[in-house]
């Protein structure tokens, strides 16, 4: 490749003027690298250069071309963004810059280094989206000459492709990148298992072209009777999507390969449809098998028909039937108005998708803790397959695949899911949790007040959800903590005569300085989450006059909720409000309360700075879970009549089992809710009256 054979391609779409502007570029950054060498032992210069011809396959502007050439310059020489700007332009600086990788500051690690980088590339692209069509150039041509590399790294990159540009290039509807990127990805992460699947592939073909070709020249004579213009052809396999069905639908090669695929080109919209109709009545379809991706286009901009049919000898074959415009938007996606004269209104649905999405990855960043979130929450959101559910309103949301009413309601708006508490589909109430399917209506029902539930990220899958509700708990969990850590720093000044509310500025001044942080409620918070002892704080706060404890006891922590991000129960003793209660501090979780006389306590009771007592509040109201074990004798319909019983106490049972220890006698296991220790000694006199019941008791793990 030479800047003569690009400046040959470019006229052929550019004006002279913006290619002279082109070869300037190439100029300037020839002259940058000059002296630099890649892996393979080739000038730098043929990175970018290669990377500019990828962009003249697109037919992308001539700015998008400079930024190509130019993409390393800053990262990899002495050139600064303000000359590039100088030079070339505002907006061909803003893509050098996009591109660029993170420099200057110290990662801890290189999945701290990538999610970094990518978070700047994403501010990029909300500004210019032909950030990311020059960052897929860059990365295709380091794909391909991935060969001088060690296999650690070459497996490194081949992943991050996998992982994050193939789904990016899927998500902007770029397919001819994408499919190259998995193959060169799956070429380098499974070296061996890409030449058996390529070999056994080649074998396949070679068995079945001749039927291929019957099926082939049957369809495109039977368009051509009903005098619809059209082409077939046969769509190849790749291997990628191969593997990975073999692999996630746990198929052998055969199995995968029993299916063909066909492309059928038409002129227009109605023949699409006409040429389903012309299809279906020679071969029969597969119920169940067709999407209409015309009247709702995937989420990328990609439209077809599909249906799967049975042809000759019982054959099964995938056909695609769609127009040139949407063959092209299929191969080049949001690059495709750059390439064809597409339409205006094309040009800017296709713009306006890729803004959408762009706009929701700014969302996320927004809500992240922290770069590496954000990269987990756009890794899980580049999802292929897609649902298409409506509003009461019928307005179309598009959703992945396995998505729930709260995936839903998050998608409407971020305070519409903050409030949801349930869901009609289809005008039948349903739980929160059920994935939903394409064609559903679906109604959310909100109430005033109502805040996300933890549980809530077992099940969502959109990024947008689940950073959503993260970013809501992260809050909670900094209140709570603050307000934790509060009460016992108080706790903590009373073993030495004072209080948190005799505390002087002055005071907050020496622990700020001699903790080294920023603020006091941090602090706060920091003992709170158990990262920080109480005691350590106040012995920083109090003059050393005071750090003689004084006689008294300490009082108690006083607790006052049964559920709290930073307020655990031990599973080993299992609680109840009227027990008498121990805590002890657990990095990162808080405050663990354990029934005073838990065997568990004994060697947390070493460390006593880390131990401390509680009490419980009068005002708790809230369910507890305990344990219980029964034993009686075995009797027809006995666990249904001690369900009964328990229910009949408004207690729930969360769990149940039951083993017979011989023929005379039947444990049985309860795991139930309780309010306190009143309500379980009710429950326990219940039990105990029944007549095959020997023995109730309370267990503990």
């Amino acid at each position: 490749m030479t800047i003569e054979v690009l400046t040959a391609k470019l006229s052929a779409y550019l004006d002279p003027k913006q290619v002279r502007s082109i070869e300037r570029a190439y100029q300037f950054s020839e002259q940058s690298h000059r002296g630099q060498l890649r892996a393979s032992g080739d000038a730098y210069i043929t990175h970018p250069l290669a990377v500019a011809h990828i962009l003249a396959d697109m037919h992308l502007d001539h700015e998008s071309l400079m930024a190509g050439l130019l993409h390393d310059v800053i990262e990899d020489t002495g050139v600064t963004k303000g000359q590039i700007s100088r030079r070339f332009g505002r907006d061909v600086a803003e893509l050098v810059d996009g591109v660029s990788k993170l420099t200057g500051i110290e990662f801890q690690t290189k999945a701290e280094r990538q999610a970094e980088s990518f978070q700047k590339m994403t501010l990029a692209m909300s500004r210019d989206i032909r950030v990311v069509l020059v960052k897929l150039a860059d990365r295709l041509h380091n794909m391909r000459t991935l060969g001088p590399l060690d296999g650690a790294k070459k497996r490194r990159v081949a992943r991050e492709t996998l992982e994050i540009y193939a789904p990016i290039a899927q998500r902007l509807g770029i397919n001819d990148i994408r499919l190259e990127f998995e193959d060169l990805g799956f070429a380098a992460m499974y070296p061996l298992r890409h030449r058996r699947l390529r070999e056994a592939l080649k074998a396949a073909k070679q068995n079945r072209t001749e039927l291929i070709e019957d099926i082939r020249l049957s369809i495109g004579k039977r368009l051509e009777q009903e005098q619809i213009s059209g082409t077939v052809n046969g769509r190849e396999k790749h291997l990628w999507s191969i593997y990975r069905k073999m692999r996630e639908k746990k198929k052998a090669f055969r199995d995968i390969m029993d299916v063909f695929a066909l492309r059928v080109i038409v002129d227009n919209v109605d023949d699409c449809y006409r040429t389903l109709g012309v299809i279906h009545n020679l071969y029969k379809p597969v119920p169940g098998e067709f999407k209409d991706y015309i009247a709702i286009p995937k989420a990328n901009g990609y439209q077809s028909l599909h249906t799967v049919l049975v042809g000759l000898h019982g054959v099964v074959i995938e056909v695609q039937i769609r127009t040139a415009e949407m063959d092209a938007m299929a191969n080049y996606g949001i690059a495709a108005h750059w390439e064809y004269k597409s339409s205006a209104q094309s040009k800017e649905a296709s713009e306006r998708r890729a803004a959408r999405w762009v706009q929701g990855l700014l969302d996320m960043q927004r809500q992240a803790g922290d770069s590496v979130e954000f990269l987990e929450h756009v890794k899980n959101d580049l999802f292929p397959d897609e649902i298409y559910l409506f509003t009461p309103k019928g307005k179309i949301i598009e959703l992945p695949a396995k998505s729930t009413a709260v995936d839903f309601a998050y998608a409407l708006h971020t305070r519409i899911g903050d409030s949801c508490i349930a869901c009609r589909v289809d005008g039948q109430l349903t739980p929160l949790s059920e994935q939903l399917q394409s064609g559903q209506r679906i109604e959310v029902i909100r109430a005033d007040g109502a805040q996300p539930n933890p549980n809530w990220l077992n099940f969502v899958v959109t990024a947008k959800a689940r950073s959503a509700i993260r970013h809501w708990l992260k809050g909670q969990q900094h209140d709570e903590s603050v307000d934790l850590g509060k009460r016992m720093l108080d706790q903590a000044l009373g073993r030495y005569g004072s209080s948190y509310k005799q505390l002087k500025k002055s005071q907050i001044k020496r622990l700020l300085k001699e903790s080294g942080a920023s603020t006091f409620e941090s602090v706060l918070q920091q003992i709170g989450l158990g990262n920080r002892l109480p005691l350590a704080a106040a012995k920083l706060l109090l003059p050393k006059q005071d750090f003689s404890e004084s006689g008294e006891q300490p009082l108690p922590v006083v607790i006052d909720a049964a559920e709290g991000l930073l307020l655990q129960y031990a599973r080993c003793c299992r609680p109840i409000p009227g027990d008498p209660i121990m805590g002890h501090l657990s990095t990162g979780k808080g405050l663990v309360v354990h029934v005073d006389n838990c065997h568990n306590l004994t060697d947390i009771r070493r460390n006593a700075e880390r131990c401390m007592p509680l009490s419980w509040s009068t005002s708790v109201n809230a369910e507890f879970s305990v344990q219980l074990k029964v034993e009686a004798t075995p009797e027809r319909g006995f666990i249904a009549t001690l369900a009964s019983r328990i229910t009949e106490q408004e207690s729930t049972i969360e769990h149940i089992s039951a083993n017979d220890r011989d023929a005379y006698t039947t444990i049985i296991d309860l795991q139930l809710t309780v309010r306190d220790r009143r309500h379980l000694a009710d429950i326990l006199r219940r039990v105990r009256a029944l007549t095959a019941v020997r023995r109730v008791a309370r267990s503990r793990n």
